[in-house]
């Protein structure tokens, strides 16, 4: 799971972020998988694409890609957000490891227009990749909820990561079932 803060765990104890707990419930499912967690609090899409070689190097067998969200809090560019997000993708296909993206939305202080453009981003990779799994909103049922999230109003808290887990489980059992034998 490429991915921020949000899947690095970030004021979360040790063990409930969402990678140890979505792999807990795929595990409780019947899925025996290992969840690699590649998230870097702070990091943004160009972060991830200098670093998704690194991750790769672990010979992923899926991937989750769940970047963004940075990039949307320091308003930049939502055409090098695409760019970086597409040569991720690009090198995940290239080595045909199925994928799910999982898109974010910007802050709506930045205003509609950039909202827009910035949500683009995801659909228009997703449309371009039919292949590959989409999940427009990764911190859907939890943002703008204070009782699912930390102090900071950003990142998810124990309840928060437990709702996103009940989402992404079915997607991500999704996603392993296209993994080659």
């Amino acid at each position: 799971m490429l991915g921020d803060s949000i899947t690095a765990g970030y004021g979360l104890p040790p063990g409930q972020g969402i990678v140890p707990q979505l792999q807990a419930a795929l595990v409780a499912a019947g899925r025996p998988v290992r969840i690699l967690d590649a998230g870097v609090s702070g990091d943004t899409t160009a972060g991830g694409l200098a670093r998704i070689d690194w991750a790769l190097a672990e010979n992923p067998q899926a991937a989750i890609v769940a970047l963004g969200g940075n990039d949307g809090l320091r308003a930049l560019p939502p055409a090098a957000s695409r760019a970086n997000l597409a040569g991720i993708l690009d090198k995940l296909a290239a080595r045909r490891i199925p994928t799910l993206l999982a898109g974010m939305i910007a802050p709506p202080n930045l205003g509609a227009d950039y909202g827009r453009e910035f949500a683009a981003i995801f659909t228009a990779l997703a449309a371009q990749r039919p292949g590959m799994l989409f999940y427009p909103f990764l911190l859907e049922g939890v943002a703008g909820i204070a009782a699912l999230n930390q102090p900071d109003g950003i990142h998810p808290n124990q309840a928060g990561v437990r709702v996103m887990v009940e989402r992404l489980t079915p997607v991500t059992q999704t996603l392993l079932d296209q993994l080659r034998p």
